[in-house]
């Protein structure tokens, strides 16, 4: 979430991307000869040799990775099982309006599918209105399962222990800069940060030696929505502490946690950014497209110096995309987000992503599950994250070279796997992720200082979570 999530899928590379890997090309030749499709429609009830599977598509109709990718699976899957059909059921619409058409869909079994491509930022909300069934007595067969990282198995793992859906890749965190801005400032190309103080350092260095530019920015704000609590506080707040907790959820106690010292200490951050005038003018800053203008205005111009964002920013990048930039990866740099004091692990990201899940509605659960199979083959998953800038949650394909030399900065963001962490995207998550971009935004235009968000974002907590709270 795509910061989906913070970010979609409905931004992924298209198919022309010229990173694309052999593997890659040949399932877009199968799709390109599959009629998948043309004959595409949600219908109703069950047949029972169709697996009905329902995906987000892009709303940018030069993009089609999706729909390639699933049409070229489909012709595999048909070819595999004799008699059995795959019928692709695309819903072309912004994030918001996805998840509001899903639910509506798992709510009958005249409508649900059997297979539904799920936003971990909300999967949660739809397992705990019973739209999902748990997948563990399939996974518990199926021998590819141990592939699959830990932390990404945790994406679709309820509070009731049960996993609802499989990843079909992840994204990773860190921080983008521009090479040429840093030279005129001063500063390392090879720049790797230590601490947050680092990080401030070297926007301070922009902001002196060179005008005309952001020196650094940090997604705020309710107008950026989940991008700003997730690509910007979030990375924030995991970096503080010894790491050992969750500073946001006590999976223990199953409580959210109230604003503690790392909680302030984040908003500080925030609030030094804007205050000092490190980051965009706070009119731009709270822009609802500011995530548009960062990537296809700030950065590629040269305007912007430092940017707290995503491992998915390359597809906004490639041949078709709008946004063309071929030599991205000479003019920026990539460096880990450190934590606040340089305290182990010494690094820091935040995760999320998608899933495949059965709805608990569906009419030929078995079958769907074969698709999944189908979809997760190592040569399938290894030419999907390569096609949409995924991260790789399989560990033979994380290994793999042809993936890691596949994209610059691709092997740089799926190291980060390793230290990363999975938002606590429970049913209250979305509201709580409300309460984070509201302190955000008061400290972001001094409406507000730290302890006041923080007591503000406390309230906000206990209004939000039925006052299950805890103490940080």
């Amino acid at each position: 979430m795509r910061p989906t999530d913070a970010r979609s899928r409905s931004t992924a590379a298209n198919s022309r991307s010229r990173y694309r890997s052999a593997p890659l090309t040949a399932l877009v030749a199968l799709a390109l000869a599959a009629t998948a499709l043309s004959a595409c429609g949600s219908g109703s009830g069950s047949d029972a040799n169709t697996v009905k599977v329902s995906f987000k598509q892009s709303t940018d109709n030069s993009i089609h990775v999706t729909d390639d990718y699933l049409a070229a699976v489909k012709k595999q899957f048909e070819k595999a099982n004799p008699g059995k059909k795959v019928r692709l059921i695309p819903i072309k619409a912004p994030d918001s309006e996805y998840y509001t058409k899903v639910q509506q869909m798992l709510r009958s079994p005249k409508t649900a599918p059997d297979l539904v491509y799920e936003d971990t930022f909300l999967i949660n909300s739809d397992i705990t209105s019973g739209y999902l069934r748990p997948l563990d007595p399939y996974l518990a067969k199926w021998k590819d399962w141990d592939q699959f990282i830990d932390t990404a198995k945790t994406a679709a793992r309820a509070e009731d222990g049960k996993t609802y859906g499989v990843p079909d890749g992840t994204d990773t965190r860190g921080l983008w800069f521009d090479k040429g801005i840093f030279e005129k400032a001063g500063l390392p190309v090879d720049w790797q940060p230590k601490t947050w103080d680092d990080v401030l350092a070297a926007a301070r260095a922009i902001k002196r030696k060179v005008p005309g530019v952001t020196p650094l920015n940090v997604y705020t704000g309710k107008p950026a929505g989940e991008a700003a609590a997730m690509q910007g506080f979030e990375m924030l707040l995991y970096g503080t502490g010894d790491g050992t907790s969750d500073p946001l959820y006590d999976r223990t106690s199953k409580k959210w946690r109230t604003a503690g010292q790392g909680f302030k200490d984040a908003l500080a951050f925030v609030r030094t950014v804007y205050q000092e005038k490190l980051g965009p003018d706070v009119s731009q800053a709270l822009d609802p497209n500011i995530q548009t203008i960062v990537r296809g205005e700030l950065l590629p111009k040269g305007k912007l110096g430092i940017a707290l964002d995503g491992s998915w920013l390359p597809q906004d990048w490639l041949p078709g995309s709008g946004h063309e930039w071929p030599d991205w990866s000479e003019k920026l740099g990539l460096a880990a987000m450190p934590t606040q004091h340089g305290q182990a692990p010494g690094k820091v990201s935040v995760s999320g992503g998608w899933t495949w899940s059965i709805p608990a509605k569906a009419g030929n659960p078995d079958l769907a599950f074969r698709f999944i199979e189908q979809m997760q083959t190592e040569a399938n998953a290894r030419a999907w994250y390569i096609a949409s800038s995924g991260i790789a949650v399989r560990k033979d394909v994380a290994a793999d070279p042809s993936y890691a030399s596949a994209q610059p900065g691709i092997k740089f963001f799926t190291d980060l796997v390793s230290t990363t962490h999975y938002r606590p995207a429970y049913p209250a998550y979305p509201k709580v992720s409300t309460a984070i971009q509201e302190a955000m935004e008061g400290v972001t235009t001094g409406d507000a200082s730290v302890e006041k968000a923080a007591r503000d974002y406390d309230e906000a907590l206990k209004a939000a979570t039925g006052d299950q709270v805890t103490g940080p």
